[in-house]
Parts: C-alpha cells; structure tokens; sequence
C-alpha cells in the first residue's frame, strides 16, 4: 500500500488524467474519489493543485468532445456502446434525450452530477445537432464545476484523506486487498443493476419484416412510437404509427395487437412501455426488435423528413 502512495504522490496528475478520460470515456471508473484522494495528497505534499485542476479538466474535455464528435457520426448506434461500458440501464438513453429536448445545450453544466445522464449527454449532444461552440462553452462550464468540486473536497478534507491513507498504509497489503474488494463489489452492483433491467424488459420481439406483413394485413396493429418528438420530427415514422410518451395511457381494444418502438439499445424505452401495457391487461404487445433503426435499416417505408 505505500507504494501505491508513493505512486500517486510522484505521478499524482497522470493518475488523475488517465482516471477521469477513462470514466469520461465510459468506463465505470470512480474517477471523482481519485481526484479527491489526488487533491489532497497534494496539499500535503505542496504539489500544484491548478495543474491537476487543469490535466482533470483536459481529461474530461478530450473524452467528452470524442463522444460528441461520435455521437453526430454515428448517433444511436453508438448509444448502445456507451451503455455497455458504463453499465448503465439503456433507459437512460431515452430518459436523457428528453431531459436533453426540454433544456438543450445547458443541461451539460449539471449532466456530470446525475447518475446515467452524464454516460450519454455527450454523445446525444453530438446526435441532436448541437454545434461544437454552443457544446463546448457548456461542456467547460459543467467540467469545471465538477473538477473543482472534487479539488475542493480534497483541499477541505485533506487531513481526513491522509488519516484514511494512513490507516490503509498500516494494513499494508490487506488494504490493497480491501480497496480492489471495494472495487469489484462497485462494478459487481453495478452489473447486478444493469441485469436486472435486463431481465425486466426480455419478452418477445416482433421483427420489422413482421410487423410490415401485419400492416398490410386486414387488422394491422396499433404502433405505438416512444421516441422525443424532436427526433420523430427530424428522423420520420413508422407509417400509421402514435407518437406516445413511455408512460401514457392507452385506452384501446386490450384484445387489439400493439407494436412498440423507440431509438434506443436493446429497445429499453419501447420494452418498459410494453411491460406497462400487458400490466394494464393488454395481451398481445410486443416491442420491435431493434426499433426503428432496425425498420430503417431494411428499407421499410417511412413517412416524415425521409420519405421527401
């Protein structure tokens, strides 16, 4: 354990840059406590605490400009990316594209501070058009309060923070033990979180070639769209199909077929809109395997901005 601080004392702001690009890249990194912990060793040790506020700072803004630029080339595509490596619920993809629609650009000063918005505001910002100067100037702005903050904690706390150090340097190699233990039960709940989502919204798919056999059939289902307005207005529809919220009431035929869809990884929105409904005594809803860029994928007529 000592020399872990030893480490951290002589290369303090690498720890502390590779820390946050790595969290801000996607990774479930507690990136936050690090530079806490780098703050305050630090102060004891008289090191330039505007260097680490500065290499932090960069660090955020070298991951966060990267997901912007990813997310205006490839858009949800890479959404499911982001999701998979900071094991957040995909449903936070949906949730935050409406948080994103209401407030824009500015929402990024606190996207950092909300667990499973920060993942993949970056990324939507880049898919909804936001231009790199309006991204920029807010993205710095949240970046900095949240970099500051965690210095702040470290300068405040910094005799608490060695007292803990302390203590782990006696355990000697059981604190090392105990911080790698602490570790994995963070990314294990994490996972734990993450597949119980999953497991919440597994039920059968209808697939986009089925769902355009049934919409020429003499019943065609009802095709609930869960999307943002902003982006049903910008991408197109499914021809025939409602734009809904996740959580609206439906009051049709509960014998009635229903297809939902979103724009989301592992069609999360659209799924927990169908668990909704078959709670409500709706018995034959389905959700469409892999939303409507699956349809648009294949081809498959849609009405709107697309089909001019």
């Amino acid at each position: 354990m000592y020399a872990v601080i030893q480490f951290v004392e002589a290369y303090g702001l690498w720890v502390a840059f590779f820390a946050v690009l790595l969290d801000q890249g996607g990774l479930p990194i507690p990136s936050y406590g690090v530079v806490i912990v780098t703050a305050a060793i630090a102060v004891n040790s008289h090191e330039s605490i505007p260097a680490l506020v500065l290499v932090a700072l960069l660090a955020v803004l070298i991951a966060d400009v990267v997901w912007f630029y990813g997310g205006r080339r490839y858009g949800g595509r890479l959404l499911r990316l982001v999701c998979r490596l900071s094991l957040s619920p995909d449903s936070c993809v949906n949730l935050t594209r409406r948080t994103y629609a209401r407030f824009g650009a500015p929402s990024l000063i606190l996207a950092k501070y909300v667990p499973g918005f920060s993942a993949v505001a970056t990324t939507l910002a880049g898919e909804a058009g936001t231009s790199l100067r309006r991204f920029v100037l807010f993205d710095t702005i949240g970046a900095t309060l949240w970099v500051l903050g965690a210095v702040a904690l470290g300068i405040v706390f910094n005799d608490a923070v060695e007292a803990v150090l302390d203590r782990l340097e006696t355990l000697g190699h059981l604190a090392t033990a105990l911080l790698l233990g602490g570790f994995a039960l963070y990314l294990a709940v994490r996972w734990w979180q993450r597949r119980q989502f999953m497991i919440r919204i597994r039920m059968a798919r209808i697939t986009p070639d089925e769902l355009h056999q049934l919409l020429s059939s003499s019943t065609p289902p009802i095709v609930l769209d869960v999307r943002i307005p902003a982006t049903r207005a910008r991408e197109g529809w499914i021809p025939g199909s409602i734009a809904v919220t996740p959580t609206d009431e439906h009051n049709s035929d509960r014998s009635l077929q229903i297809v939902v869809y979103c724009d989301c990884p592992n069609d999360a929105s659209a799924a927990v809109a169908a668990r909704r409904l078959q709670e409500r005594g709706f018995m034959h809803v389905r959700p469409l395997a892999g939303g409507f860029d699956s349809w648009r994928d294949r081809g498959l007529p849609i009405q709107g901005p697309l089909s001019s």
